[in-house]
Protein backbone atom coordinates (compact mmCIF):
# COMPACT_ATOMS: atom_id res chain seq x y z
CA UNK A 1 0.00 0.00 0.00
CA UNK A 2 2.96 2.59 0.81
CA UNK A 3 3.83 4.62 -2.56
CA UNK A 4 6.17 7.26 -2.26
CA UNK A 5 5.88 8.90 1.46
CA UNK A 6 2.28 7.85 2.22
CA UNK A 7 0.42 5.55 1.29
CA UNK A 8 -2.20 5.13 -1.93
CA UNK A 9 -5.81 3.71 -2.69
CA UNK A 10 -5.73 1.43 -5.69
CA UNK A 11 -8.63 0.82 -7.67
CA UNK A 12 -9.55 -3.10 -8.85
CA UNK A 13 -11.45 -2.11 -11.58
CA UNK A 14 -8.41 -0.54 -14.01
CA UNK A 15 -9.84 1.01 -17.16
CA UNK A 16 -10.31 -0.43 -20.35
CA UNK A 17 -7.21 -0.15 -22.79
CA UNK A 18 -9.81 0.90 -25.55
CA UNK A 19 -10.83 3.95 -23.54
CA UNK A 20 -8.50 6.83 -25.31
CA UNK A 21 -8.43 10.28 -24.81
CA UNK A 22 -6.19 13.13 -26.27
CA UNK A 23 -7.46 14.72 -23.39
CA UNK A 24 -6.06 13.86 -19.28
CA UNK A 25 -9.26 13.55 -16.63
CA UNK A 26 -9.89 16.34 -15.02
CA UNK A 27 -8.54 17.49 -11.62
CA UNK A 28 -11.21 17.81 -8.44
CA UNK A 29 -9.60 21.29 -7.48
CA UNK A 30 -10.98 22.43 -10.99
CA UNK A 31 -7.79 23.08 -12.90
CA UNK A 32 -7.83 21.04 -15.83
CA UNK A 33 -3.83 21.97 -16.81
CA UNK A 34 -0.69 20.15 -15.59
CA UNK A 35 2.72 20.95 -15.41
CA UNK A 36 5.55 19.03 -17.10
CA UNK A 37 7.94 19.07 -14.03
CA UNK A 38 9.44 22.17 -11.51
CA UNK A 39 8.10 22.69 -8.27
CA UNK A 40 6.01 26.07 -7.72
CA UNK A 41 6.44 26.33 -11.60
CA UNK A 42 3.37 28.44 -12.06
CA UNK A 43 3.45 31.75 -12.28
CA UNK A 44 0.72 34.51 -11.00
CA UNK A 45 1.17 38.06 -12.33
CA UNK A 46 -1.55 40.49 -11.26
CA UNK A 47 -0.20 44.08 -12.63
CA UNK A 48 3.34 42.60 -11.77
CA UNK A 49 2.99 42.56 -7.96
CA UNK A 50 2.09 38.88 -7.58
CA UNK A 51 4.60 36.65 -8.90
CA UNK A 52 4.00 33.36 -7.64
CA UNK A 53 1.01 31.43 -5.50
CA UNK A 54 3.16 31.86 -2.54
CA UNK A 55 3.26 35.79 -2.79
CA UNK A 56 -0.87 35.50 -4.10
CA UNK A 57 -1.81 33.34 -0.53
CA UNK A 58 0.44 35.85 1.37
CA UNK A 59 -1.77 38.70 0.16
CA UNK A 60 -5.06 37.16 0.92
CA UNK A 61 -3.80 36.85 4.40
CA UNK A 62 -2.51 40.78 4.78
CA UNK A 63 -6.37 41.05 3.57
CA UNK A 64 -7.87 40.07 6.09
CA UNK A 65 -6.38 41.61 8.81
CA UNK A 66 -8.11 44.61 7.47
CA UNK A 67 -11.12 45.61 9.77
CA UNK A 68 -13.89 45.65 7.11
CA UNK A 69 -12.60 42.51 4.96
CA UNK A 70 -12.62 40.91 8.49
CA UNK A 71 -16.08 42.08 8.87
CA UNK A 72 -17.67 40.30 5.66
CA UNK A 73 -15.30 37.60 6.15
CA UNK A 74 -16.99 37.14 9.79
CA UNK A 75 -20.25 37.63 8.18
CA UNK A 76 -19.78 34.52 5.79
CA UNK A 77 -18.09 32.30 8.28
CA UNK A 78 -21.13 33.01 11.15
CA UNK A 79 -23.47 32.08 8.58
CA UNK A 80 -21.53 28.89 7.09
CA UNK A 81 -20.68 27.61 10.05
CA UNK A 82 -23.29 28.22 13.12
CA UNK A 83 -22.03 27.42 16.63
CA UNK A 84 -24.69 25.67 19.12
CA UNK A 85 -24.31 24.08 22.74
CA UNK A 86 -26.10 21.22 22.08
CA UNK A 87 -26.10 20.45 18.00
CA UNK A 88 -22.79 19.87 16.13
CA UNK A 89 -22.14 22.18 13.15
CA UNK A 90 -22.34 19.52 10.54
CA UNK A 91 -24.07 16.03 10.83
CA UNK A 92 -23.96 13.46 7.75
CA UNK A 93 -27.22 12.90 5.68
CA UNK A 94 -28.13 9.18 4.16
CA UNK A 95 -31.58 9.17 3.75
CA UNK A 96 -30.49 9.29 -0.58
CA UNK A 97 -28.47 6.46 0.04
CA UNK A 98 -29.31 3.07 -0.40
CA UNK A 99 -28.26 0.86 1.90
CA UNK A 100 -28.75 -1.42 4.51
CA UNK A 101 -29.03 0.66 7.74
CA UNK A 102 -26.17 -1.30 9.67
CA UNK A 103 -24.11 0.44 7.28
CA UNK A 104 -25.56 3.69 8.07
CA UNK A 105 -25.18 3.24 10.98
CA UNK A 106 -21.07 2.23 10.88
CA UNK A 107 -21.17 5.37 8.08
CA UNK A 108 -22.41 7.64 10.93
CA UNK A 109 -20.01 6.00 13.65
CA UNK A 110 -17.04 6.43 11.55
CA UNK A 111 -17.73 10.07 10.18
CA UNK A 112 -18.51 11.11 13.89
CA UNK A 113 -14.93 9.20 14.38
CA UNK A 114 -13.18 12.03 11.77
CA UNK A 115 -14.73 15.00 13.52
CA UNK A 116 -13.42 14.07 17.15
CA UNK A 117 -9.88 13.62 15.44
CA UNK A 118 -10.04 16.94 13.58
CA UNK A 119 -12.20 18.35 16.73
CA UNK A 120 -14.51 19.95 14.18
CA UNK A 121 -16.76 21.29 16.64
CA UNK A 122 -14.93 23.39 18.63
CA UNK A 123 -12.32 24.34 15.44
CA UNK A 124 -15.04 24.15 12.90
CA UNK A 125 -14.70 28.32 12.51
CA UNK A 126 -11.23 28.34 12.63
CA UNK A 127 -10.86 25.73 10.06
CA UNK A 128 -13.36 27.52 7.73
CA UNK A 129 -12.03 30.38 7.71
CA UNK A 130 -8.82 29.30 6.76
CA UNK A 131 -10.09 27.61 3.76
CA UNK A 132 -12.09 30.70 2.86
CA UNK A 133 -8.85 32.90 2.78
CA UNK A 134 -6.12 30.71 1.62
CA UNK A 135 -8.72 29.29 -1.47
CA UNK A 136 -7.46 25.66 0.19
CA UNK A 137 -7.50 23.55 3.01
CA UNK A 138 -4.42 20.79 3.44
CA UNK A 139 -4.61 17.62 6.18
CA UNK A 140 -1.98 15.06 6.31
CA UNK A 141 -3.69 11.64 7.26
CA UNK A 142 -1.84 9.89 9.63
CA UNK A 143 -2.25 5.95 9.67
CA UNK A 144 -0.81 3.21 11.01
CA UNK A 145 1.22 0.91 8.26
CA UNK A 146 1.31 -1.75 10.02
CA UNK A 147 -2.16 -1.90 10.71
CA UNK A 148 -4.12 0.20 7.92
CA UNK A 149 -7.35 -1.13 9.20
CA UNK A 150 -7.33 0.68 12.06
CA UNK A 151 -8.28 3.78 9.62
CA UNK A 152 -7.09 6.97 10.13
CA UNK A 153 -5.02 7.77 13.28
CA UNK A 154 -4.43 11.45 13.23
CA UNK A 155 -5.44 14.30 10.48
CA UNK A 156 -2.69 17.16 10.57
CA UNK A 157 -3.00 20.51 9.13
CA UNK A 158 -0.91 21.66 6.41
CA UNK A 159 -0.10 25.50 5.67
CA UNK A 160 -0.99 26.17 2.45
CA UNK A 161 2.56 27.93 1.77
CA UNK A 162 4.56 24.93 2.70
CA UNK A 163 2.86 22.26 0.21
CA UNK A 164 2.02 22.34 -3.67
CA UNK A 165 0.26 20.20 -5.53
CA UNK A 166 2.38 18.96 -8.87
CA UNK A 167 0.98 16.81 -11.63
CA UNK A 168 3.25 16.14 -14.30
CA UNK A 169 2.98 13.83 -17.77
CA UNK A 170 4.53 10.58 -17.22
CA UNK A 171 7.40 9.76 -19.71
CA UNK A 172 7.13 6.77 -21.67
CA UNK A 173 9.32 3.57 -20.74
CA UNK A 174 11.89 2.64 -23.89
CA UNK A 175 9.24 -0.79 -23.77
CA UNK A 176 6.72 1.39 -25.30
CA UNK A 177 9.10 3.37 -27.61
CA UNK A 178 10.40 -0.05 -28.82
CA UNK A 179 6.67 -1.06 -29.52
CA UNK A 180 5.67 2.00 -31.51
CA UNK A 181 8.37 1.56 -33.91
CA UNK A 182 7.84 -1.95 -34.82
CA UNK A 183 3.85 -1.11 -35.12
CA UNK A 184 2.74 -3.70 -32.16
CA UNK A 185 0.26 -1.45 -31.26
CA UNK A 186 -3.17 -0.85 -31.27
CA UNK A 187 -4.93 1.40 -33.54
CA UNK A 188 -6.15 3.00 -30.14
CA UNK A 189 -2.25 3.79 -29.25
CA UNK A 190 -2.09 5.55 -32.19
CA UNK A 191 -4.01 8.74 -29.95
CA UNK A 192 -1.72 10.36 -27.75
CA UNK A 193 -3.17 9.46 -24.08
CA UNK A 194 -1.26 11.17 -21.65
CA UNK A 195 -0.84 9.23 -18.66
CA UNK A 196 -0.08 12.23 -15.28
CA UNK A 197 1.54 11.87 -12.35
CA UNK A 198 0.10 13.48 -9.25
CA UNK A 199 1.52 13.86 -5.69
CA UNK A 200 2.64 16.69 -3.06
CA UNK A 201 5.76 18.23 -2.30
CA UNK A 202 5.67 19.63 0.96
CA UNK A 203 8.51 21.87 2.42
CA UNK A 204 9.48 22.34 5.79
CA UNK A 205 9.99 26.38 6.12
CA UNK A 206 7.56 29.18 4.97
CA UNK A 207 10.40 30.39 2.20
CA UNK A 208 10.99 31.04 -1.73
CA UNK A 209 10.88 27.68 -3.45
CA UNK A 210 13.76 26.98 -5.61
CA UNK A 211 12.02 25.30 -8.52
CA UNK A 212 13.50 21.88 -7.50
CA UNK A 213 11.99 19.24 -5.48
CA UNK A 214 15.53 18.85 -3.49
CA UNK A 215 18.83 20.47 -4.30
CA UNK A 216 21.85 22.02 -2.65
CA UNK A 217 21.44 25.33 -1.12
CA UNK A 218 18.19 25.48 -1.57
CA UNK A 219 14.52 23.76 -0.18
CA UNK A 220 14.58 20.29 0.01
CA UNK A 221 11.01 19.53 -0.38
CA UNK A 222 9.65 15.97 0.51
CA UNK A 223 7.13 14.33 -2.14
CA UNK A 224 3.91 12.20 -0.67
CA UNK A 225 1.23 10.07 -2.27
CA UNK A 226 -2.27 11.71 -3.49
CA UNK A 227 -4.34 9.79 -1.17
CA UNK A 228 -2.26 10.41 2.06
CA UNK A 229 -3.47 13.94 1.71
CA UNK A 230 -6.76 15.86 2.30
CA UNK A 231 -6.84 18.74 -0.51
CA UNK A 232 -10.19 20.45 -0.98
CA UNK A 233 -9.37 23.61 -2.54
CA UNK A 234 -12.35 26.60 -3.33
CA UNK A 235 -13.10 25.78 -7.09
CA UNK A 236 -11.76 29.39 -8.17
CA UNK A 237 -9.12 28.99 -10.82
CA UNK A 238 -7.95 31.09 -13.05
CA UNK A 239 -8.15 29.37 -16.05
CA UNK A 240 -5.87 31.41 -18.59
CA UNK A 241 -2.81 30.42 -15.87
CA UNK A 242 -3.93 27.98 -14.09
CA UNK A 243 -3.65 29.09 -10.20
CA UNK A 244 -6.15 28.41 -7.69
CA UNK A 245 -7.77 31.23 -6.18
CA UNK A 246 -9.69 32.21 -2.80
CA UNK A 247 -13.10 33.95 -2.69
CA UNK A 248 -11.27 37.16 -1.89
CA UNK A 249 -9.69 37.42 -5.12
CA UNK A 250 -11.85 39.71 -6.78
CA UNK A 251 -11.94 42.35 -4.11
CA UNK A 252 -8.39 43.58 -3.75
CA UNK A 253 -8.75 45.98 -6.56
CA UNK A 254 -11.57 47.22 -3.85
CA UNK A 255 -9.75 46.90 -0.75
CA UNK A 256 -7.08 48.83 -2.35
CA UNK A 257 -9.38 51.74 -3.46
CA UNK A 258 -10.52 51.66 0.17
CA UNK A 259 -7.47 51.71 2.13
CA UNK A 260 -6.34 54.30 -0.29
CA UNK A 261 -9.25 56.75 -0.34
CA UNK A 262 -9.03 56.86 3.73
CA UNK A 263 -4.94 57.37 4.05
CA UNK A 264 -5.60 60.32 1.53
CA UNK A 265 -8.85 61.70 3.72
CA UNK A 266 -6.99 61.30 6.73
CA UNK A 267 -4.24 63.47 5.31
CA UNK A 268 -6.20 66.12 3.98
CA UNK A 269 -7.60 66.22 7.38
CA UNK A 270 -4.76 66.92 9.02
CA UNK A 271 -3.31 69.11 5.94
CA UNK A 272 -6.70 71.29 5.77
CA UNK A 273 -8.37 71.35 9.16
CA UNK A 274 -5.93 73.49 11.02
CA UNK A 275 -5.46 77.22 10.38
CA UNK A 276 -2.54 78.13 8.95
CA UNK A 277 -0.59 81.65 9.39
CA UNK A 278 0.90 83.60 6.95
CA UNK A 279 4.17 85.66 8.82
CA UNK A 280 5.87 88.92 7.25
CA UNK A 281 9.24 89.65 8.26
CA UNK A 282 10.23 92.56 8.15
CA UNK A 283 13.98 92.49 7.02
CA UNK A 284 14.50 96.18 6.63
CA UNK A 285 17.49 97.27 4.13
CA UNK A 286 19.54 93.74 5.12
CA UNK A 287 21.22 92.11 1.80
CA UNK A 288 19.60 88.77 0.67
CA UNK A 289 21.39 86.57 1.70
CA UNK A 290 21.51 88.68 5.28
CA UNK A 291 17.94 88.26 5.28
CA UNK A 292 17.05 84.77 4.18
CA UNK A 293 19.45 83.91 7.04
CA UNK A 294 17.35 86.08 9.53
CA UNK A 295 14.13 84.28 8.19
CA UNK A 296 15.13 81.39 8.84
CA UNK A 297 16.06 82.04 12.32
CA UNK A 298 12.97 83.12 12.78
CA UNK A 299 11.32 80.19 11.45
CA UNK A 300 13.56 77.87 13.43
CA UNK A 301 12.48 79.77 16.59
CA UNK A 302 8.56 79.81 15.79
CA UNK A 303 7.51 76.72 13.72
CA UNK A 304 6.18 73.46 15.71
CA UNK A 305 6.07 71.14 12.73
CA UNK A 306 4.31 68.04 12.94
CA UNK A 307 3.61 65.12 10.64
CA UNK A 308 1.03 62.19 9.98
CA UNK A 309 2.64 58.69 9.24
CA UNK A 310 0.68 56.96 7.01
CA UNK A 311 1.95 53.36 8.45
CA UNK A 312 0.76 53.77 12.33
CA UNK A 313 -1.76 56.38 12.06
CA UNK A 314 0.16 58.57 14.14
CA UNK A 315 1.03 62.36 14.82
CA UNK A 316 4.62 62.80 15.20
CA UNK A 317 7.04 65.66 15.52
CA UNK A 318 9.73 63.79 13.28
CA UNK A 319 11.80 65.78 10.91
CA UNK A 320 11.71 62.39 8.60
CA UNK A 321 8.85 62.59 6.84
CA UNK A 322 6.90 65.37 5.13
CA UNK A 323 5.60 68.37 6.87
CA UNK A 324 2.01 68.68 6.61
CA UNK A 325 0.86 71.58 9.00
CA UNK A 326 3.73 73.90 7.88
CA UNK A 327 2.63 77.68 8.00
CA UNK A 328 4.14 80.37 5.49
CA UNK A 329 7.44 82.71 6.42
CA UNK A 330 7.46 85.64 3.62
CA UNK A 331 9.90 88.46 4.21
CA UNK A 332 9.29 91.91 3.76
CA UNK A 333 11.50 95.02 2.90
CA UNK A 334 11.97 98.45 4.13
CA UNK A 335 8.89 100.41 3.30
CA UNK A 336 6.33 97.68 4.13
CA UNK A 337 4.25 97.69 7.07
CA UNK A 338 6.15 95.78 8.98
CA UNK A 339 6.15 91.85 10.64
CA UNK A 340 2.67 91.19 10.63
CA UNK A 341 0.40 87.99 10.77
CA UNK A 342 -2.36 86.78 8.75
CA UNK A 343 -4.35 83.56 9.52
CA UNK A 344 -5.83 81.44 6.77
CA UNK A 345 -8.96 79.50 6.90
CA UNK A 346 -9.17 75.39 7.43
CA UNK A 347 -10.80 73.24 4.73
CA UNK A 348 -13.95 73.08 4.30
CA UNK A 349 -16.86 69.75 4.17
CA UNK A 350 -14.08 67.94 6.35
CA UNK A 351 -17.45 65.64 7.49
CA UNK A 352 -18.08 63.92 4.11
CA UNK A 353 -17.68 60.35 3.99
CA UNK A 354 -20.07 59.71 0.89
CA UNK A 355 -16.09 58.41 -1.39
CA UNK A 356 -15.71 56.13 1.68
CA UNK A 357 -19.23 55.29 1.87
CA UNK A 358 -19.16 54.10 -1.35
CA UNK A 359 -16.05 52.18 -1.48
CA UNK A 360 -17.29 50.20 1.65
CA UNK A 361 -20.45 48.82 -0.21
CA UNK A 362 -18.26 48.75 -3.66
CA UNK A 363 -15.45 46.24 -0.78
CA UNK A 364 -18.81 44.05 0.19
CA UNK A 365 -20.53 43.31 -3.22
CA UNK A 366 -16.80 42.48 -3.97
CA UNK A 367 -17.29 39.67 -1.20
CA UNK A 368 -21.14 38.74 -1.78
CA UNK A 369 -21.68 40.21 1.67
CA UNK A 370 -25.14 42.12 1.79
CA UNK A 371 -24.78 46.06 1.71
CA UNK A 372 -27.01 46.40 5.08
CA UNK A 373 -24.92 44.58 6.99
CA UNK A 374 -22.59 47.63 7.10
CA UNK A 375 -22.74 49.10 10.20
CA UNK A 376 -23.60 49.04 13.49
CA UNK A 377 -26.89 50.63 12.91
CA UNK A 378 -28.42 48.07 10.24
CA UNK A 379 -30.61 46.62 12.86
CA UNK A 380 -31.91 43.08 12.26
CA UNK A 381 -35.68 42.98 11.18
CA UNK A 382 -38.14 39.98 12.07
CA UNK A 383 -41.09 41.68 10.39
CA UNK A 384 -42.35 40.15 7.12
CA UNK A 385 -40.24 38.77 4.50
CA UNK A 386 -41.55 41.95 2.29
CA UNK A 387 -38.85 43.67 3.69
CA UNK A 388 -36.45 41.27 3.75
CA UNK A 389 -34.00 42.19 1.32
CA UNK A 390 -33.27 40.19 -2.26
CA UNK A 391 -29.46 40.37 -0.99
CA UNK A 392 -30.09 38.12 2.12
CA UNK A 393 -31.02 35.80 -0.27
CA UNK A 394 -28.70 35.32 -2.80
CA UNK A 395 -26.38 35.63 0.32
CA UNK A 396 -27.44 32.61 1.38
CA UNK A 397 -27.63 30.55 -1.81
CA UNK A 398 -23.72 31.96 -1.68
CA UNK A 399 -23.24 30.03 1.68
CA UNK A 400 -24.75 26.85 0.35
CA UNK A 401 -22.58 27.02 -2.33
CA UNK A 402 -19.67 27.74 -0.34
CA UNK A 403 -21.28 24.69 2.01
CA UNK A 404 -21.39 22.03 -0.17
CA UNK A 405 -17.64 22.66 -1.78
CA UNK A 406 -16.07 22.50 1.88
CA UNK A 407 -18.03 19.06 1.81
CA UNK A 408 -15.59 18.08 -0.63
CA UNK A 409 -13.07 17.37 2.63
CA UNK A 410 -15.70 15.30 4.85
CA UNK A 411 -15.65 12.82 1.51
CA UNK A 412 -11.73 12.57 1.38
CA UNK A 413 -11.79 11.78 4.61
CA UNK A 414 -14.86 9.28 4.98
CA UNK A 415 -13.30 7.51 1.71
CA UNK A 416 -10.47 7.08 2.77
CA UNK A 417 -11.40 5.60 6.67
CA UNK A 418 -14.33 3.11 4.96
CA UNK A 419 -11.82 2.17 2.58
CA UNK A 420 -8.84 1.17 5.19
CA UNK A 421 -11.20 -0.60 7.36
CA UNK A 422 -12.55 -2.53 4.50
CA UNK A 423 -16.27 -1.33 5.27
CA UNK A 424 -16.57 -0.81 1.94
CA UNK A 425 -14.51 -0.99 -1.80
CA UNK A 426 -13.52 1.31 -4.03
CA UNK A 427 -15.92 0.59 -6.67
CA UNK A 428 -18.83 0.79 -4.13
CA UNK A 429 -17.55 4.18 -2.85
CA UNK A 430 -17.77 5.36 -6.58
CA UNK A 431 -21.47 4.61 -6.50
CA UNK A 432 -22.25 5.70 -3.04
CA UNK A 433 -20.41 9.15 -2.75
CA UNK A 434 -22.55 11.29 -4.77
CA UNK A 435 -25.36 10.15 -2.41
CA UNK A 436 -24.08 10.98 0.69
CA UNK A 437 -24.81 14.94 1.70
CA UNK A 438 -23.80 16.86 4.96
CA UNK A 439 -26.37 18.49 6.95
CA UNK A 440 -24.95 22.28 8.42
CA UNK A 441 -26.71 23.97 10.97
CA UNK A 442 -28.85 26.48 9.64
CA UNK A 443 -29.07 29.95 11.71
CA UNK A 444 -30.58 32.04 8.38
CA UNK A 445 -33.77 33.06 9.99
CA UNK A 446 -34.20 35.69 6.39
CA UNK A 447 -34.61 32.95 4.18
CA UNK A 448 -36.05 31.11 6.95
CA UNK A 449 -39.07 33.99 7.22
CA UNK A 450 -39.39 34.00 3.31
CA UNK A 451 -39.46 30.23 3.27
CA UNK A 452 -42.39 30.50 5.67
CA UNK A 453 -44.58 33.56 3.75
CA UNK A 454 -43.87 31.74 0.63
CA UNK A 455 -45.76 28.74 2.19
CA UNK A 456 -48.26 30.86 3.72
CA UNK A 457 -49.83 32.12 0.55
CA UNK A 458 -49.14 28.83 -1.79
CA UNK A 459 -51.50 27.33 0.98
CA UNK A 460 -53.97 30.44 0.61
CA UNK A 461 -54.00 30.23 -2.97
CA UNK A 462 -55.27 26.66 -2.19
CA UNK A 463 -58.13 27.24 -0.06
CA UNK A 464 -59.43 29.43 -3.09
CA UNK A 465 -58.75 26.98 -6.05
CA UNK A 466 -60.14 23.79 -3.96
CA UNK A 467 -63.48 24.61 -5.32
CA UNK A 468 -62.58 23.96 -9.02
CA UNK A 469 -60.27 21.00 -8.44
CA UNK A 470 -61.97 18.56 -10.66
CA UNK A 471 -63.52 20.67 -12.66
CA UNK A 472 -61.14 23.00 -13.89
CA UNK A 473 -58.02 21.78 -12.18
CA UNK A 474 -56.36 18.57 -11.82
CA UNK A 475 -54.77 17.30 -8.84
CA UNK A 476 -51.20 16.69 -10.05
CA UNK A 477 -51.67 20.47 -11.60
CA UNK A 478 -51.97 22.17 -8.32
CA UNK A 479 -49.37 19.98 -6.59
CA UNK A 480 -47.21 21.30 -9.32
CA UNK A 481 -48.19 24.78 -10.06
CA UNK A 482 -49.98 26.09 -6.88
CA UNK A 483 -47.93 24.41 -4.47
CA UNK A 484 -44.40 24.00 -6.29
CA UNK A 485 -43.61 20.43 -5.79
CA UNK A 486 -41.31 18.85 -7.66
CA UNK A 487 -41.94 15.09 -8.85
CA UNK A 488 -39.11 14.08 -6.78
CA UNK A 489 -41.30 15.48 -3.48
CA UNK A 490 -45.06 14.26 -4.64
CA UNK A 491 -43.48 11.08 -5.17
CA UNK A 492 -41.64 10.90 -1.58
CA UNK A 493 -44.50 12.53 -0.27
CA UNK A 494 -47.01 10.07 -1.60
CA UNK A 495 -44.89 7.34 0.13
CA UNK A 496 -45.22 9.32 3.07
CA UNK A 497 -48.74 9.29 3.19
CA UNK A 498 -49.14 5.75 2.38
CA UNK A 499 -46.52 4.70 5.32
CA UNK A 500 -49.09 6.55 7.91
CA UNK A 501 -52.00 5.43 6.74
CA UNK A 502 -50.56 1.39 6.85
CA UNK A 503 -49.26 2.36 10.39
CA UNK A 504 -52.96 4.82 11.72
CA UNK A 505 -51.44 7.55 12.02
CA UNK A 506 -53.98 9.10 9.19
CA UNK A 507 -57.61 8.20 8.75
CA UNK A 508 -58.05 6.00 5.35
CA UNK A 509 -59.46 8.03 3.21
CA UNK A 510 -61.76 5.09 1.14
CA UNK A 511 -63.41 5.22 4.98
CA UNK A 512 -64.04 9.12 5.45
CA UNK A 513 -67.16 11.06 4.07
CA UNK A 514 -65.67 13.22 1.52
CA UNK A 515 -68.29 15.79 2.78
CA UNK A 516 -69.03 15.43 6.45
CA UNK A 517 -65.50 13.83 7.23
CA UNK A 518 -67.17 11.35 9.45
CA UNK A 519 -66.14 8.06 9.30
CA UNK A 520 -68.05 5.45 6.90
CA UNK A 521 -69.99 2.62 8.20
CA UNK A 522 -68.45 -0.44 7.49
CA UNK A 523 -69.71 -4.10 6.61
CA UNK A 524 -71.52 -5.89 8.95
CA UNK A 525 -72.46 -2.87 10.70
CA UNK A 526 -76.03 -2.10 11.99
CA UNK A 527 -77.65 0.44 9.11
CA UNK A 528 -80.86 1.36 11.50
CA UNK A 529 -83.94 0.36 12.81
CA UNK A 530 -85.66 -2.26 10.63
CA UNK A 531 -89.50 -0.93 10.86
CA UNK A 532 -92.13 -3.43 12.65
CA UNK A 533 -95.93 -3.97 12.78
CA UNK A 534 -95.51 -1.54 15.63
CA UNK A 535 -94.48 1.05 13.68
CA UNK A 536 -97.26 3.05 12.86
CA UNK A 537 -94.99 4.69 9.94
CA UNK A 538 -94.41 1.35 8.50
CA UNK A 539 -97.69 -0.20 8.90
CA UNK A 540 -98.94 2.46 6.79
CA UNK A 541 -96.72 2.38 4.32
CA UNK A 542 -97.31 -1.69 3.62
CA UNK A 543 -101.32 -0.55 3.55
CA UNK A 544 -100.55 2.09 0.97
CA UNK A 545 -98.46 -0.43 -0.81
CA UNK A 546 -101.29 -3.04 -0.87
CA UNK A 547 -103.66 -0.74 -1.96
CA UNK A 548 -101.87 0.91 -4.81
CA UNK A 549 -101.24 -2.62 -6.15
CA UNK A 550 -105.06 -3.93 -5.61
CA UNK A 551 -105.77 -0.49 -7.75
CA UNK A 552 -103.08 -1.12 -10.71
CA UNK A 553 -105.31 -4.53 -11.10
CA UNK A 554 -108.35 -3.13 -11.22
CA UNK A 555 -107.29 -0.90 -13.90
CA UNK A 556 -106.08 -3.51 -15.95
CA UNK A 557 -109.23 -5.45 -15.61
Amino acid sequence: MAKLFGFSIDDKEKQSSSIVSPVPQNNEDGNDNYIASSFYGSYVDLEGVYRTEFDLIRRYREMALHPEADAAIEDIVNEAIVSDLYDSPVEIELSNLNASDKLKKIIRSEFKTIKEIMDFDRKAHEIFRNWYVDGRLCYLKVIDFKNPQEGIQELRYIDALKIRHVRKEKKKSNQDLVNARLGLKDDTDNVATPEIDEYFVYTPKQAYPTGMISGAGGNKGVKIAKDAIVYCTSGLVDRNKGNILSYLHKSIKSLNQLRMIEDSLVIYRMSRAPERRIFYIDVGNLPKIKAEQYLREVMNRYRNKLVYNAQTGEVRDDRKFMSMMEDFWLPRREGGRGTEITTLPGGQNLGELTDVDYFQKKLYRALGVPESRIGADSGFNLGRSSEILRDELQFSKFVGRLRKRFAHMFNDFLKTQLILKNIVTPEDWKQMEDHIQYDFLYDNQFAELKESEMLQNRLSNLATIEPYIGKFYSTEYVRKRVLQQTDQEIEEIDMQIEDEIEKGILPNPAEVDPITGEPLPQEGEDLGAVPTDEDPDAAASQITDAQYQKDTKSAEL
